[in-house]
């Protein structure tokens, strides 16, 4: 008797354990890397300059 009773304990435990089955596991999406170099914002901001003095020169040098 103390058998079916343990059984019994037991089959009940283990079925609430899996009762809800196992949850999907919550995966964070791997970070971002700005692999971009800042040389190429650098050199905007330098040519810029460089071909507005140019215009400026032509400009000049038309008078």
């Amino acid at each position: 008797m103390k058998k079916i009773a343990l059984a019994a304990a037991l089959s009940l435990a283990a079925s609430t354990a899996f009762a809800g089955g196992m949850a999907q596991p919550m995966v964070e999406p791997a970070p971002m890397v700005d692999t971009t170099t800042h040389n190429s914002s650098s050199a905007g901001g330098l040519i810029i300059p460089l071909l507005l003095l140019i215009v400026v020169a032509a400009v000049a040098s038309n008078n």
